[in-house]
Order: C-alpha cells, then sequence, then structure tokens
C-alpha cells in the first residue's frame, strides 16, 4: 500500500506544481494585454501569498477531515482556479483570482497530504521519500511547459484555452490521486501537543529555518518567475527551455538533496543549498552570454531551489516529529508570502532599470546571511535528534 501512496502523491505533484510554469505564459499575457511585466507576475505572486497562507490552516484541517478529503477538496478548487482563468480571457482579474487566488486555496489544501502522509509510510527514510513525494511538484512544471507551449503555439499565442485544458486536467488527475491518500494504520496525530506549542519549544531552530526557507524561496521565484527577462536575448524558444530545465533540475534536486539528507549533516546541508545557489545566481552575469550557458545557469539555479522544498520539510520532521509535520511545517511555510515579493519586484526593477543587477545582488547576500545562521542555529539542533 506505501508504494501506491508514493505514486498517488507524485502523481498529485505533478499537478499542483504547474504554477511554477509560469514563465511561458508570461509573454503571450503580456502580449494580449498590454500590461507591464511586474503587472503580469501579479497572479504568481499572488498564488505564493495564498499558497502558504493556507498552508497555516492545512495541517489541522488534516487532521479533521483526514488526508484523503483534503487532497480531493483541493484538487477540484484548483482545477476550477485554471478553467477560470481561461474563461475570463483578457480580463485580467480573473487570472489573477483563477490562478492566484483558487489556484492558491486549492494547493495550499492538497500540498502537505502527500509530504505528511509518506512520512509517516517511510519512517527510515524522511529525507529521501519526501523527495521523491514533491519531486513532481518541480518536475511537472516541466511538463505543463511543453504541453502549454503547443496549445498556445496552435491557437495563435492565446493562452487562454490552454488554462482551461490544464484546469480540467488538474481537477481529474488530482482529485482521484487523492483518494489513494490514507495513512498507516494505528497513526497518532498531533502528538499530544499543537503546532504552536511546538514551535515554542524550540523558537530558535523554528526561526532559523524560517529565514533560511525564505532566503531560499526568493531565490528560486526571482529567476523562475523572470526567466525570459534574464535572458538577454530575448528568444522565446531559449526561454521556454530555460524553464523546462529549471524545472526538471528542480524535481532532481530534490531527490537528491533528501537523499543526502538521510546520510549528512541536516544543518550543514541546508548551509551548503544556500551557499551554493548564491554561488549560481553569482554566475548569472558569466554564464548568460550564450543560451548554453544560459541554460547551465537555469540548471544550476534549479536543483539548489528542489532542495528548498525537501530539507525544511524533512528538517521539521527531524526536530519536531513525524506526527507534527504537517502543523509545524504549514506555519514554516508561510516564509513563502514574504518570499513571492521577489519575482513582483524584481520585475518592477527590471521595467525600471532594464537591469536585475540590483535584486539579484540582495538575494545573494540574503543567502549567504542565512547560511551563518544555518550553521550556529540549525546544525546543533538536527544533530541532537538525528
Amino acid at each position: 500500500m506505501r508504494y501506491v501512496v508514493l505514486v498517488a502523491a507524485v502523481v498529485m505533484q505533478l499537478c499542483l506544481g504547474s504554477t511554477y510554469a509560469w514563465s511561458v505564459f508570461v509573454g503571450p499575457l503580456q502580449s494580449h494585454t498590454g500590461l507591464a511585466l511586474g503587472t503580469i507576475q501579479l497572479p504568481f505572486g499572488v498564488f505564493y501569498v495564498v499558497f502558504p497562507l493556507t498552508m497555516v490552516f492545512a495541517g489541522s484541517l488534516v487532521e479533521r477531515l483526514g488526508p484523503r478529503r483534503c487532497a480531493v477538496i483541493g484538487g477540484i478548487v484548483f482545477g476550477c482556479g485554471w478553467v477560470l482563468a481561461g474563461v475570463g480571457r483578457t480580463y485580467f482579474p480573473f487570472t489573477v483570482l483563477g490562478i492566484g487566488v483558487l489556484g492558491g486555496l486549492g494547493v495550499g489544501t492538497a500540498y502537505v497530504v502527500p509530504i505528511a502522509t509518506c512520512v509517516k509510510w517511510f519512517p527510515r527514510q524522511q529525507g529521501l521519500v519526501t523527495g521523491i513525494a514533491v519531486a513532481g511538484f518541480g518536475g511537472g512544471a516541466a511538463l505543463v511547459t511543453q504541453v502549454a507551449s503547443a496549445i498556445i503555439a496552435a491557437v495563435g499565442g492565446k493562452p487562454y484555452p490552454a488554462f482551461v485544458g490544464l484546469g480540467v486536467a488538474f481537477l481529474v488527475l488530482v482529485a482521484c490521486a487523492g483518494l489513494c491518500m490514507k495513512d498507516p494504520p494505528g497513526t497518532v496525530t498531533g502528538g499530544g501537543g499543537t503546532s504552536a506549542a511546538a514551535i515554542l519549544g524550540d523558537r530558535r531552530s523554528f526561526l532559523a529555518l524560517y529565514l533560511a526557507m525564505f532566503a531560499g524561496l526568493a531565490a528560486g521565484f526571482l529567476v523562475n518567475a523572470n526567466m525570459k527577462a534574464l535572458w538577454p536575448g530575448g528568444e522565446a524558444r531559449v526561454v521556454a527551455v530555460a524553464v523546462s530545465l529549471f524545472a526538471l533540475a528542480n524535481a532532481l534536486g530534490r531527490i537528491v538533496w533528501g537523499a543526502l539528507f538521510d546520510r549528512m549533516s541536516g544543518g550543514r546541508m541546508i548551509q551548503a543549498n544556500l551557499l551554493l545557489q548564491a554561488l549560481s545566481l553569482a554566475l548569472h552575469w558569466q554564464l548568460r552570454g550564450t543560451p548554453e550557458g544560459f541554460h547551465a545557469f537555469a540548471l544550476l539555479t534549479g536543483f539548489n531551489y528542489g532542495g528548498v522544498l525537501v530539507l525544511y520539510a524533512a528538517s521539521v520532521s527531524r526536530i519536531w516529529g513525524a506526527e507534527r509535520l504537517a502543523g509545524v511545517y504549514g506555519v514554516l511555510f508561510s516564509a513563502n508570502i514574504p518570499a513571492a515579493l521577489a519575482p513582483v519586484l524584481g520585475g518592477y526593477a527590471f521595467d525600471a532599470w532594464q537591469s536585475f543587477a540590483a535584486p539579484v545582488g540582495v538575494v545573494c547576500v540574503l543567502l549567504a546571511g542565512s547560511a551563518v545562521v544555518a550553521q550556529g542555529l540549525l546544525a546543533p539542533a538536527l544533530r541532537r535528534r538525528s
């Protein structure tokens, strides 16, 4: 049964991670709405506010309704949101409402279910199984990018039919996979205390995790949502390949970083992830001169970003226990809210200065500073619980 749960978890995440393919819709939306780049990024930014806000409450919702119901409800809301974005066509508020608000509500409700369920079925491989469970969340964007690009090209550059078709597929696939979500027999939830009490019991570790996760998310969002503007050549095909490579590396990174977490010091893995991402961003100026270099940049940043969505979930499970993962990780996931400002602010900075030098530099400093904090506060906490 546990392998059925794992496969269903990957299918769910393949669909739920489709917003990572947002870059492929940016150009067509600009062409059909005439809006500025910063404004076009609003659905992506709103999604990464609503999604983590919903996650804060999703842990307790899973405990009350069970993983199966939460997964199915989340899939239905998520798929309907994408359909609404397509039905609204050039009325951009429908795009923001459908993909940003409803999409965020749906993913926030369903996302934690496969993670929390899988670590209970595989208690000895928590890092690896978390990575596998969420690999689809990054890798699914590669498939969505190719499918959406083909649909958009076939209908004369319009993104709206792609929104509708993908939304229907998401609704069906996530709801069906969600029916397979169930805890192992005899599972105890809550661990004898609330998530808030657990967090307050180890505030230093939680705050260090929050800062580090915020930095890693901000870096990934800045690159992923602004891939088109980061490529100076402007060719749509180069950008589409870069988005796909970022997504594939993101998926692979989740598995690799998760496996390393099980075998090595969790604190050192978080520090290494932050520093490698800072180095990758710093190399952007040297790599963007050719399509091959730009694709290497997408691979590097995607691979490092992949670690963000597995290292912190696995750290929560190790520090607070698998039974509290849904609740504590739901609160930690709110780091997405401030991080969601990165692509929007980066887009407006580019509109003003035609350069990403300032936002990239700020994020590099943030990553390096978070690595120092992680070494001082997280490494001891993770060693105590390993």
